[in-house]
């Protein structure tokens, strides 16, 4: 009977623990929680886009739904375009929707690197047409709690890709 007490406890033991223990899609998103709030920079692109490449950029980050989900909002200066993209979890998944202005919606899946500080998003699926291109990756990478740097793949007609790294710091 002692031998099959041990036995329970230990199995209790082992259940709570992997009932707290996060997943790594839990810790990449609670890492890009730490990002809310309001952030400025230069953008550079490669190629370059002259369009946007050297420009300002404002991009705020605010937890939603309970903080079930985390809406990114950017805004380029002289640029009417107002992209909004959701990160949330979906079981054991991280997942991004970039709502885009060149119509569709691409869905891409997150990793937390063994570092912990950058957090990488692999395209997906899209819905919407690709006439005019499609966000195909993006990248997070916290460089302390003021300074943070995203880097976003557009993919053209043709499948030219085109980066575009913002530098951001945390508004005051």
């Amino acid at each position: 009977m002692k031998f099959h007490g041990h036995m329970l406890a230990l199995a209790l033991m082992a259940l709570s623990t992997a009932a707290f223990a996060q997943s790594d899609a839990q810790k990449s998103f609670d890492k890009l929680k730490t990002l809310a709030g309001s952030w400025q920079g230069q953008v550079t692109t490669t190629p370059s886009a002259p369009d946007i490449d050297g420009k300002h950029m404002q991009v705020s980050l605010r937890a939603t739904s309970m903080g079930n989900a985390l809406m990114h909002e950017m805004t380029g200066e002289g640029r009417p375009d107002d992209p909004i993209t959701m990160l949330y979890l979906d079981a054991d998944r991280l997942l991004l929707t970039h709502y885009c202005d060149a119509g569709n919606r691409p869905r891409m899946t997150g990793k937390l690197s063994p570092d912990g500080k950058t957090v990488e998003f692999d395209f997906l699926d899209i819905a919407g047409s690709t006439k005019y291109g499609h966000m195909q990756h993006a990248v997070f990478t916290v460089i302390d709690a003021d300074h943070h740097t995203e880097d976003w793949t557009y993919m053209e007609p043709g499948d030219k890709a085109i980066v575009a790294h913002l530098d951001l710091r945390r508004a005051k």
